[in-house]
């Protein structure tokens, strides 16, 4: 399969704003790894579904924006986006901005996701 990992990128990242789990677990490939400060370290899909599940429940409203989605190589792409969210068992509000790398399988999956927050929170 030939793709452009920007475009698999925004696909994604839009999969995940409409908080469209079949479509999220099925960007993953089985033995994906995924790394955030807002999920953790995770190993295989049904962790990283797991945990955005958990993410999601708490951040139910999150809105999410790219400014800059660029291919890397034939199989990897990089994201720099903004998050604002609102907990929903305290109210506190979350801003978060970083970037992520990820890496894909030939078929187009994603096999690993390394996230950066620009700040901690």
């Amino acid at each position: 399969m030939i793709f452009d990992p920007a475009e698999r990128i925004d696909l994604f990242h839009d999969a995940i704003n409409r908080l469209d789990y079949e479509a999220i677990e099925n960007f993953f490939a089985e033995n994906a790894t995924y790394v955030s400060n807002g999920v953790g370290s995770l190993a295989g899909r049904a962790a990283i579904m797991e945990a955005f599940r958990g993410y999601f429940d708490k951040y139910p409203d999150q809105t999410a924006s790219n400014s800059l989605v660029e291919t890397l190589t034939p199989l990897s792409g990089r994201a720099v986006w903004s998050i604002r969210a609102t907990n929903s068992k305290t109210g506190e509000p979350l801003i978060r901005e970083g970037e992520e790398t990820i890496t894909f399988d030939e078929d187009g999956r994603v096999v690993r996701v390394d996230v950066t927050d620009y700040q901690e929170f």
